[in-house]
């Protein structure tokens, strides 16, 4: 079937094969040289589109067919979706923990939304419940968490009345604490790897803040959902959790967990 298509033309010095030196031209390039350029009616410009059948060709010239980029070829088209970097997690004791992080004036910035990204990406990688930007060693108000269903294990009764909560973005958090009521229970943090500690939090809460598009988020939260929203706006303000505590006997590692637990169900 004879079918019409658009092909760019091109200079006759770019259609024949290239010199291989002065003592080595083959037949072909003379060949080539000796044909004249292209046969095309017409002054045309290099680059214009010209329109001619397929199967019929011009004097024996067909158009070449694009040959495939390499692999490490510039001009190939990057992917539309990049992965995200897994960030570096500071650890107690490095500087950016304990200062105050400032808060953001555009929440829809791009750089904003890379950044929220890549902590969503470090979290899921750290098995995490929940990471702040001044643990990835940026001092920015905007926190990443979740507390999912598989997180009610180890927690009190008083925990599991609202334990679990979405992936939730919050930029510029506030919390208002609802009542006078306190609960106990076991965090962790990543930037304390390796340890457990009791710490004693509001049970109810009501937090605030914005989202990725700049729409604002409000929900109350109890439970071991109102403990992560706190430890992890606490991150904003350079607090780590064991200045929460007010029994160090209770900061224990994570290995010895076992005992506290028996002794907590008896």
């Amino acid at each position: 079937m004879i079918t019409d298509a658009v092909f760019p033309v091109y200079p006759a010095h770019r259609l024949i094969r290239p010199f291989l030196g002065p003592d080595r031209r083959d037949s072909h390039t003379s060949k080539a040289l000796r044909r004249g350029p292209l046969p095309v009616a017409g002054n045309i410009n290099p680059g214009a589109k010209i329109k001619f059948h397929i199967n019929q060709p011009l004097n024996g010239w067909r158009p070449r067919r694009p040959q495939p980029f390499g692999r490490f070829d510039r001009r190939a088209p990057r992917a539309h979706i990049r992965h995200m970097p897994i960030l570096k997690i500071a650890r107690m004791g490095h500087p950016v923990l304990g200062q105050k992080a400032q808060s953001i004036m555009d929440p829809t910035a791009p750089i904003i939304r890379r950044l929220i990204a890549s902590m969503v990406e470090t979290m899921a990688d750290a098995n995490g419940a929940g990471l702040a930007a001044p643990q990835v060693h940026v001092p920015l108000r905007v926190v990443v968490f979740q507390a999912p269903e598989g997180r009610s294990e180890g927690l009190s009764e008083a925990e599991r009345f609202d334990h679990t909560a979405p992936l939730t973005v919050l930029i510029n958090p506030e919390i208002e604490v609802m009542g006078p009521e306190t609960e106990g229970g076991w965090e962790g943090c990543l930037s304390v790897p390796g340890l457990r500690g009791y710490v004693e939090r509001a049970a109810h809460i009501r937090y605030r803040g914005f989202d990725t598009m700049g729409r604002q988020i409000m929900r109350t939260a109890k439970g071991f959902h109102a403990r992560v929203v706190q430890h992890e706006c606490d991150h904003l303000d350079g607090i780590l959790y064991p200045q929460r505590m007010t029994d160090l006997t209770k900061l224990i590692f994570e290995s010895e967990t076992k005992h506290w637990v028996k002794v907590s169900d008896a």
